[in-house]
């Protein structure tokens, strides 16, 4: 039961990964989707975040920086050092079977493929951004969680990962942004104006 359950969603995962890479594919996302997860793209994001935290909310801004680090690091240790090297799993462009069938706009890599560390290091940032920023404008999460889906996309799009590998990478990612997040908000919440203390239960 469960070997048939694993032929299913391998099954699944390979057929949704023909269609986005090999199928749904034209000149100008070629040209345009490789920057989508290529990190020097967005390091004026990062230095943009990384200055304008502390510059307008001091320490709590440098504090900021911090957990946006920390979630970053957490999820990329553990899809890195733990998950990984436990899994082996080889990506579509090293694949002998695919290999033939994939559109590979990039440099395939050496590493194992699942789960991905781009699409769980991206929603760890994202989450991040929408749990400790979302309060202060609107905008702010739904354009966070886009770009980190987009990134997560273009893993797929690009040949280097499956469906299921940016899929589960996108929970470990979405799991440390939220826990990083709201342990933030408890104590530095950037919403409010600094020294306000959160609220308790009354004792009774």
């Amino acid at each position: 039961m469960l070997k048939e359950f694993q032929h299913l969603v391998v099954r699944i995962d390979h057929t949704i990964w023909y269609y986005l890479n090999t199928q749904w594919h034209n000149s100008f996302l070629d040209f345009v989707v490789p920057y989508l997860r290529n990190q020097y793209f967005w390091s004026p994001l990062y230095l943009f975040l990384l200055i304008f935290l502390p510059y307008n909310f001091g320490k709590r801004g440098w504090i900021w920086c911090v957990g946006y680090l920390l979630a970053f690091a957490l999820s990329d240790q553990v899809v890195v050092e733990i998950i990984k090297p436990f899994f082996h799993r080889m990506r579509p462009c090293n694949n002998p079977g695919l290999k033939p069938f994939v559109h590979l706009v990039v440099e395939c890599g050496t590493g194992f493929s699942f789960p991905s560390a781009h699409a769980a290091n991206h929603f760890a940032m994202g989450v991040f951004m929408a749990v400790t920023l979302g309060p202060l404008a609107k905008w702010i999460k739904p354009t966070a969680i886009t770009w980190a889906f987009l990134v997560s996309f273009a893993q797929v799009y690009v040949g280097v990962h499956f469906p299921v590998d940016v899929t589960v990478g996108a929970l470990i990612g979405l799991t440390f942004g939220t826990l990083v997040g709201k342990l933030f908000n408890r104590y530095f919440d950037l919403s409010k104006p600094p020294g306000i203390k959160p609220q308790t239960e009354p004792s009774i």
